[in-house]
């Protein structure tokens, strides 16, 4: 998806730490799915750190889209 029409549809600064991963559409609702950038905190840029994984998915409800229910659907780094 565009990111630029990404960032007018998603709440502002989210597309500043998530990627767009895919969109659903089930039962009249809309899932968007979000995965959390690999940025690095400051203090460690330079070093070698190592993934260690995800944290559950955790859902949140945005406005509606066209009057249909939105949720979002963020995957965080651990």
């Amino acid at each position: 998806m565009n990111s630029a029409l990404l960032s007018l549809i998603l709440p502002q600064g989210l597309s500043d730490y998530f990627d767009f991963d895919k969109v659903e559409t089930v039962n009249g609702s809309t899932y968007i799915y979000l995965i959390e950038k690999n940025i690095h905190p400051q203090e460690f840029v330079g070093e070698k750190l190592l993934s260690k994984g995800f944290f559950e998915e955790v859902s949140v409800r945005d406005f509606p889209l066209r009057g249909k229910p939105c949720f979002l659907r963020l995957k965080r780094r651990k």
